[in-house]
C-alpha cells in the first residue's frame, strides 16, 4: 500500500511551517552543552534517535545543533506515518534534510522497517517517536524495538524542556515553542536491544 502523497497546498503549508520553526530556534536560548558533550563522546557510531511525538517541532533543528555540527557528514532517515498528516511532517522533514521513511504499526510497517535497517546499512542514523504515531503518550510502541534489533543500533534518548510553550489538545499534547523561551535538551544513555528478547526484557526497555 502506498503512503499518502504531500497535495501542492499541504507543501506550501510545510515549507511555511519550517520556516517558522528555523526561525523560533533562532530565538531560543540553549542549554544544551551537556548533551553535546554526551553525543560528542559517543563519537560517529549511528544511533536511533528516540524523541516523544510531542516534542517532534524542535527535533530537526537539534539534530543540526547536537550532531551535524561535530559530524557532519552524519545523516538521519526518520520513521514518519503513511497518512495524509504524515505526508505534511515528510515534507516538513525534507525541508531540514531529513530523510523521510513512510510507514506505522498500522500502515505499511514492514516495509518501512525493511526501510530503516537499508539506511542503518548505509551508516545513517534513524529517527523514531517511540509512542507515535496514536499513542497513548509517553508509552513505547513495538516499532522502535523492532527498527533496534533489526539495525543492530542503539536507542538514543533525546528530548528537552521549555520555559515558555503552548501544547495542543491532540492525544500526545503536542508542545509549540514560543520565541526566546529556554529550551533545556537532555540526551540519555544509549541503549542496546538484542536481536532476540522476550516480554519481561521488552518492558524493561
Amino acid at each position: 500500500m502506498r503512503p499518502k502523497e504531500a497535495t501542492p497546498t499541504s507543501r506550501l503549508i510545510a515549507f511555511l511551517i519550517s520556516g517558522a520553526i528555523k526561525a523560533v530556534s533562532l530565538t531560543l536560548r540553549y542549554d544544551d552543552s551537556k548533551a553535546q558533550l554526551q553525543v560528542k563522546e559517543l563519537g560517529s557510531q549511528p544511533v536511533i534517535i528516540a524523541v516523544w511525538h510531542n516534542r517532534l517541532a524542535l527535533s530537526p533543528s537539534l539534530y543540526r545543533r547536537l550532531v551535524t555540527r561535530q559530524f557532519p557528514s552524519r545523516r538521519v532517515a526518520a520513521l514518519v506515518s503513511a497518512s495524509r498528516d504524515g505526508a505534511m511532517l515528510a515534507e516538513i522533514l525534507k525541508c531540514f534534510q531529513v530523510k523521510p521513511v513512510r510507514g506505522s504499526s498500522s500502515r505499511r510497517g514492514a516495509q518501512a522497517l525493511k526501510e530503516l535497517v537499508h539506511w542503518a546499512k548505509d551508516g545513517w542514523d534513524l529517527a523514531i517517536t517511540p509512542d507515535g504515531p496514536r499513542g497513548p503518550c509517553y508509552k513505547i510502541q513495538e516499532g522502535v524495538i523492532a527498527a533496534a534489533q533489526l539495525s543492530g543500533r542503539p536507542l538514543l534518548p533525546v528530548s528537552y524542556r521549555l520555559s515558555s510553550k503552548l501544547q495542543t489538545k491532540s492525544w500526545d499534547r503536542f508542545q509549540i515553542p514560543l520565541p526566546f523561551s529556554k529550551c533545556t535538551v537532555m540526551v540519555g544513555t544509549p541503549i542496546s536491544v538484542p536481536r532476540k528478547t522476550d516480554d519481561k526484557e521488552r518492558q524493561s526497555i
